[in-house]
């Protein structure tokens, strides 16, 4: 059962436990000691940024598969906030900017180091910070895809572990990613969740409706869970989904959004008998978002142009922070996980 670090960052002295955090994920995924180091610099960077140009915010830590689906698992960093924002997000980047006094080196220095680094702003409504660091320095080439998967996890009322889970697998041009939001929360809820992630690994070869199959197999014995399973074949442009119980699914289609439908019941406990999968074109204006119900049900997808260019995991995060406040916490484990197609580099 994974570990998620949700740290509220509001004052100096949770700076350390920033660092704690990311010092643990890095032990949790086997760094060694010049790149544990690395997320550890990233995180403390993230978490002063938060009380200096924020008055504070939320750092999330987690263990995820890259962004490239090759490799183990990485330490994902986010850092989000409800500040004032950022006008220039270029100039914030450089080395030297500042805008408290400071020497400015913060976001340059995470930037460096970190595996990938991305971040969104918005003047007025906040800023999303984005790191991820892993076994080796930051390559110079990339491997270039087609489309990428990513998402955050944030457990009720601070719990060391969610009962949400996310994961995705890559196989040729094919990606299957799955969003499991186990029923209730805590331990149990969280080997179940768990549970459908192992099996996932060993079934996304198959269609969305044989993998839920295969899900329903595997997690009898739990308490069972809210699944949905979307795969893309980047070389056909085709997605399909398939999901059983209370978890969200919104497709982005150029300007528009629409609802992607789940099967009642409960993966594990109750199955349909039927299982049907929804079959739609996958291009370069599409976006998938795939959410558990710890999620407001009318939450107001992004509206933001330059958001689709992002990381998904920096959209998840959007989602997650722009549909609830300190007035409407969440109520529940929440995760959010995005596919989108890749999209040329930004500058």
């Amino acid at each position: 059962m994974p570990r998620v670090w949700d740290v509220p960052v509001h004052d100096s002295t949770r700076v350390r436990d920033a660092r704690v955090a990311a010092e643990e994920a890095a032990a949790l995924v086997g760094l060694d000691e010049s790149r544990t180091a690395a997320a550890a610099l990233v995180a403390t960077e993230l978490a002063t940024n938060l009380i200096k140009h924020a008055h504070g915010g939320q750092l999330l830590v987690d263990t995820v598969a890259p962004p490239s689906g090759r490799g183990g698992l990485v330490v994902q960093i986010v850092a989000v906030d409800h500040g004032p924002g950022m006008a220039d997000v270029r100039a914030a980047l450089g080395d030297g900017f500042s805008t408290a006094g400071s020497l400015g080196a913060g976001l340059g220095t995470c930037r460096r180091v970190a595996d990938d680094f991305d971040l969104h702003s918005v003047p007025g409504r906040g800023t999303v910070a984005l790191a991820r660091v892993g076994a080796a320095a930051k390559a110079d080439a990339r491997e270039t895809v087609a489309a990428r998967a990513g998402g955050v996890n944030i457990p009720f009322a601070g719990a060391q572990r969610s009962g949400d889970a996310w994961t995705w697998v890559r196989a040729g041009d094919r990606l299957t990613l799955m969003l499991a939001d186990g029923l209730g929360h805590g331990p149990e809820a969280s080997r179940a969740s768990t549970a459908a992630v192992d099996e996932l690994h060993r079934s996304a070869h198959l269609p969305c409706a044989e993998v839920l199959r295969r899900l329903d197999r595997a997690l009898r014995g739990t308490r069972g869970a809210a699944v949905a399973v979307a795969q893309v074949d980047t070389g056909a442009g085709r997605l399909w989904f398939a999901g059983i119980g209370n978890v969200g699914a919104r497709l982005r289609e150029g300007d528009s959004w629409r609802h992607l439908l789940s099967r009642p019941g409960i993966v594990g406990v109750h199955r349909p008998t039927t299982l049907r999968e929804t079959e739609v074109p996958w291009a370069a204006d599409r976006l998938l978002v795939l959410h558990s119900d710890g999620l407001p049900s009318r939450w107001v997808p992004p509206s933001d142009p330059g958001l689709p260019a992002c990381d998904p995991a920096v959209t998840a995060a959007v989602i997650v922070r722009d549909a609830s406040s300190s007035a409407r916490p969440v109520r529940d484990d929440t995760a959010v996980a995005v596919l989108s197609p890749t999209q040329p580099d930004r500058p």
